[in-house]
């Protein structure tokens, strides 16, 4: 009797709500670090797209088109729907918790692990931190304005208040190390302040971007206010620096040059961009902060006459 080959599971992109390969038609394979070991030969866990600057671009498209219902959407609503993001995180418990164990070298195509897999006691750790931090920031969706807002004192007779406003479009580039909490960390509170994402999963084990795709395509989020995409950071990360329709960066992890590249994206389109280096993402009073949505709002200051 001939033994039967398992069918490897090839991971989509989600853009705008949708499941589309990469145009290239490229793809990654990410080792089972579980079936190896560091250096040696891994069994072929599955593979992922490989996104290109096309795709990058169209998810920019994508988002900018979601921008206007999602950041005119009111907290409450956004809030329910971080909400449900959580409850369906938490329905994909074990698939998320076996997503994260995996560690491939994709970005090679080489079939050999990096390093060795988790155990199934982190990556449960890591999905529960990733659900409580969703759950923070739902909280948050309708707080943050009293936290960062203000009413300021004026000398006359008027009101005088500062509200934050969602900056737009966020390009999220996640760390390589806690690749679905990493991930949700600097997703989440984008998302919370109205802005729509186009997020670059880890690297070396793009499994947990991809697995995420799928939940938000059944969490109730409105198609491309989030955008999803596996591939080389190397290859993405100039195009989000010079693309004049992104808004605002929130990355950490990004290695190299890479840093600096980001960076220097203010000059085209002055572009808020923030590189966050040496996290704890276990962290839950420092990453779930009113603070780490600062950095993808913008104050707008009002004035009001006051009665006479």
């Amino acid at each position: 009797m001939t033994e039967r080959l398992e069918v490897a599971k090839t991971y989509k992109l989600f853009i705008d709500g949708k499941f589309p390969r990469s145009e290239s038609g490229r793809t990654l394979i990410v080792a089972d670090g579980r079936a190896g070991g560091k250096g040696r030969e891994a069994e072929v866990y599955a593979h992922v797209c490989k996104a290109s600057r096309k795709d990058l671009r169209d998810a920019v498209v994508a988002a900018r088109k979601a921008l206007p219902g999602w950041s005119g959407a009111t907290a409450y609503l956004r809030g329910q729907i971080l909400y449900r993001i959580a409850e369906m995180m938490e329905g994909k418990r074990a698939e998320l918790a076996e997503a994260v164990r995996v560690v491939g070298s994709g970005t090679k195509g080489t079939g050999k692990a990096n390093l060795p897999a988790l155990s199934i006691r982190e990556g449960e750790k890591e999905v529960a931190a990733a659900i409580d931090r969703v759950v923070a920031y739902a909280g948050w969706a309708d707080k943050y304005a009293q936290v960062l807002g203000c009413s300021n004192a004026v000398a006359g007779p008027y009101y005088n208040f500062t509200v934050p406003e969602p900056t737009g479009v966020v390009a999220v580039v996640a760390p390589e190390e806690v690749p679905l909490l990493g991930l949700i960390s600097l997703l989440a509170p984008a998302l919370c302040a109205g802005c729509t994402v186009v997020a670059i999963g880890s690297e070396r084990n793009p499994v947990p971007t991809a697995v995420l795709g799928e939940v938000m395509a059944t969490s109730d989020v409105p198609a491309g206010v989030v955008n999803l995409l596996t591939g080389e950071r190397a290859e993405l990360v100039p195009v989000i620096s010079g693309h004049r329709d992104i808004d605002a960066v929130h990355a950490a992890g990004v290695p190299g040059e890479l840093p600096r590249i980001l960076r220097e994206g203010v000059a085209e389109n002055i572009k808020r961009v923030c590189v966050r280096e040496d996290v704890d993402w276990y962290d839950a009073a420092a990453c779930q902060s009113p603070w780490w949505i600062e950095p993808l709002v913008e104050m707008k200051t009002m004035w009001h006459p006051s009665a006479v």
